[in-house]
């Protein structure tokens, strides 16, 4: 069982108008892996709906709990990419679990978003490596002690110790 916990961030931004009006809608996670015909046995549930630039840490907290207190030993949380590295942090003291956070640069409902690539490769991820926590992005797996964003590259880049 793979346990999906979904806090909002890009990948469920939903756009309104053409000033990029958005909110952070319903998760797209059940529709990407319906679509993707995606079978591997797992339950998915919205924590929360909130660009990571507003979590806070009650926010990070109620993560950390929830995948804390899962019965799963592997975790795949949805996240914001702006603060993603940070709540990777804050899930590292949780042991005997896999966990792996992804998210996209673009919203799932946008035809050129990478969300359905990240979130099929995050999945691959949480089920083959070993227990730790990791921020899978784009094909490359990272460990969330020696990454951060690259805000004009659009992409995440290792940095060094």
């Amino acid at each position: 069982m793979i346990d999906i916990f979904t806090t909002g961030g890009t990948i469920d931004k939903v756009y309104f108008d053409a000033l990029s009006e958005y909110q952070i809608g319903a998760t797209a996670l059940p529709d990407i892996l319906s679509e993707n015909n995606v079978f591997v046995a797992h339950r998915v549930t919205q924590l929360m709906r909130k660009d990571s630039l507003e979590l806070t840490d009650a926010d990070r907290t109620a993560i950390h709990e929830a995948v804390a207190a899962s019965d799963a030993d592997k975790i795949l949380v949805t996240h914001g990419t702006d603060t993603m590295v940070q709540t990777a942090r804050v899930l590292s003291d949780i042991a005997g679990k896999t966990i792996v956070l992804t998210g996209a640069m673009q919203p799932a409902t946008l035809r050129n978003s990478d969300a359905e690539f990240n979130v099929g490769f995050a999945l691959a991820a949480v089920q083959t490596l070993p227990p730790g926590v990791y921020i899978a992005m784009n094909g490359e797996v990272f460990d969330p002690a020696k990454v951060q964003k690259d805000r004009s590259a659009h992409r995440f880049i290792r940095v060094q110790d």
